[in-house]
């Protein structure tokens, strides 16, 4: 049988280990404000267990126990609001202090009115399991169609400190005594258990934590820094994707290859800087002339490309107008030292022969890419096999469109 001054201080000694794993965690990564909560959380544990380890010393005094199972309630609670914090959902301190003060006035009522050590330990239960319960619709469910493995581990690992302190509540009520401060079978069992699953409560955080910052990195990976829209490699990923899925539905889709034009006399004059801000500012212009769900990434030094799920040829010709014509109206509004941007088009849309391709279909929209370089640049062209390549006429906008129909 384990001492129960031994028992409790494991109890301390793995709260304070994970406590100061949290707290590396939150100074390591300052954006992980759950981190902050579960740290608070982890070291309000450990100082509510040394708490009620004075009950030990003073075995006459009820206080020590009063004072350390309220603490241990607030502790609980600061998990449940690292859980809402990590899900991006509102805090109510309003709710914990609630919680506890409740809980502290029952143990009280308990203690000080009505002598029942029964009621204390339900009392303290319903505290403890509470703010655990308030957790476990976020841990489990979906959230934004997918379920963290470290939430669901923690989900489950809740459920389970739950009913442990649903059956000692209930076995006190019975006449079965669960006093966490007396050495019998029935105390050593249930707090080894608590020590192992607050453990793994805690490990479910980690996994948590280190799923989101995985896909944090996996997200920078395909974003371009400059711009902050997709890079290449995003770009063939969702290419690769809509090739796959045009192959079995036979749906088309379009792309659009853009590049700027004289962007390295930009350069060579105006200063890389200068360079740099004007293609954010093709990005956040470009931006304003797409629809939902079309992805704008930047593939290269001054190069774009725009693919379009769900549209034809047309459809592709018309967002390379839109975005000409921004790009146009922008340029002509330019003063002084501000420096406009033009840029040319080739557009290209899937089809049977592109298959799972997605180089074939970029290839197609640079060789019309280039058909409007050749035409004098600020212009886009449209890829046809079936016959020559049709750069857009300069002279009408219904010039441009007929050339499409």
């Amino acid at each position: 049988m384990l001492s129960v001054p031994t028992l409790w201080t494991v109890f301390v000694i793995n709260f304070l280990a994970v406590g100061l794993i949290w707290a590396y965690v939150a100074h390591s990564y300052p954006n992980l404000e759950a981190a902050r909560f579960w740290t608070a959380s982890c070291f309000t544990a450990a100082a509510g267990a040394v708490l009620a380890m004075l009950r030990l010393v003073a075995a006459g005094s009820l206080l020590p126990l009063l004072a350390g199972g309220v603490v241990m309630i607030f502790a609980a609670c600061l998990a449940a609001m690292g859980v809402k914090r990590f899900y991006g959902k509102p805090v109510s301190w309003r709710a914990t202090f609630l919680i506890t003060g409740l809980s502290c006035a029952g143990l009280i009522f308990f203690i000080a009115v009505h002598d029942s050590l029964s009621m204390r330990v339900l009392v303290f239960s319903i505290g403890q399991s509470l703010p655990l319960a308030m957790t476990l619709k976020l841990l489990l469910s979906p959230q934004q169609g997918y379920v963290n493995p470290g939430a669901r581990l923690a989900g489950v690992v809740a459920v389970l400190m739950i009913v442990i302190y649903a059956v000692r509540a209930a076995g006190n009520l019975f006449g079965v005594d669960f006093a966490f401060t007396d050495a019998n079978l029935a105390h050593a069992v249930l707090t080894l258990a608590l020590i192992f699953l607050s453990m793994a409560f805690n490990f479910g955080f980690v996994l948590m934590a280190m799923d989101r910052l995985r896909n944090e990195v996996a997200d920078l990976a395909l974003l371009d820094d400059l711009t902050g829209v997709g890079n290449r490699r995003q770009l063939l990923q969702r290419l690769s994707e809509e090739c796959a899925r045009s192959v079995r539905s036979g749906e088309p889709f379009s792309l659009l290859v853009i590049d700027l034009d004289g962007f390295k006399i930009i350069n060579d004059t105006h200063g890389h800087a200068a360079g740099d801000a004007c293609l954010q500012h093709f990005t956040l212009m470009a931006q304003t002339r797409l629809r939902a769900g079309d992805m704008l990434a930047r593939t290269g030094g001054d190069e774009f490309c725009i693919m379009l799920p769900s549209s034809t040829l047309r459809e592709g010709a018309m967002i390379a107008r839109r975005v000409l014509e921004v790009c146009r109206a922008d340029a002509e509004a330019c003063v002084g030292s501000e420096i406009p941007i033009a840029v040319s088009i080739g557009v290209a849309q899937w089809t049977r022969e592109t298959g799972a391709f997605p180089d074939r279909l970029i290839a197609a929209a640079d060789h019309a890419l280039y058909a409007a370089k050749k035409e004098g640049k600020n212009g886009y062209a449209v890829y046809d096999p079936a016959a020559p390549l049709v750069p857009e006429a300069k002279e009408t906008p219904a010039a441009a469109h007929g050339l499409l129909a």
